[in-house]
């Protein structure tokens, strides 16, 4: 049969450009440029209603983009604070972030300058299992249901993964939805989340390895 086998020619399919990504997004847009609601606005976890909310207009791509904080190695205020942490070993430190609105928040780091993309293969390995020993460790805690884990990247060049622990029993707090409405709720006690943070170190420190300090914070404005 003819054909049978046969190797089929597709065209090579392009990355739309960022040109191309405001057009196709501008094409859902009205006329002032702002797209429809998220679905997600209306979830039962959002924290807004529909009704009066709208969203911001689109604005067209700008490039080359900024450079992120720590670009630079020599400017990198991370890895000035490459002692500082609540728990530290060889390779990695952990602080608690302050002024959140969830019971504890946890930013890990490598101690020496390096982001997600060009982190060595032991590293890389390092950070699964720390990853999962301090899920198990905020996971314990009373009244937490649920260790989220982020890494976003677009504020510092330093690599910095954050970890939020979701009280329980706050279902309007569940999946992305966290840290929108971290934002809105008011400081959780500073003393208790010192006392938290300080079973965690001490737990990653017995079951991981390292030396757990306490009374250390990580600075905020970090993404």
């Amino acid at each position: 049969m003819a054909g049978v086998g046969a190797r089929t020619a597709y065209p090579r399919l392009v990355p739309l450009s960022p040109d191309a990504f405001y057009a196709h997004a501008l094409a859902a847009a009205d006329a002032e440029q702002r797209l429809p609601l998220s679905r997600m606005t209306g979830w039962e976890i959002s924290p807004f209603e529909q009704g009066g909310l709208t969203v911001a207009p689109l604005r067209p791509p700008v490039l080359p983009e900024p450079p992120r904080h720590g670009e630079d190695q020599a400017d990198c205020g991370t890895c000035r604070r490459r002692d500082e942490g609540i728990w530290l070993d060889d390779r990695w430190r952990l602080s608690r972030v302050p002024g959140v609105g969830v019971p504890l928040a946890l930013m890990l780091h490598p101690r020496d300058h390096h982001d997600l993309a060009d982190l060595p293969d032991e590293l890389a390995a390092e950070l699964g299992v720390l990853t999962v020993h301090l899920a198990r460790h905020i996971q314990a805690l009373p009244d937490i249901a649920r260790a989220h884990v982020y890494r976003i990247g677009d504020g510092g060049a330093h690599l910095h993964v954050w970890f939020f622990a979701r009280p329980a029993g706050q279902s309007q707090l569940y999946g992305s939805w966290l840290v929108v409405w971290d934002d809105l709720l008011p400081e959780y006690p500073a003393e208790i989340a010192d006392a938290d943070a300080a079973v965690v170190a001490r737990a990653l420190a017995a079951s991981y390895g390292g030396i757990a300090r306490t009374g250390e914070s990580a600075p905020t404005g970090e993404a």
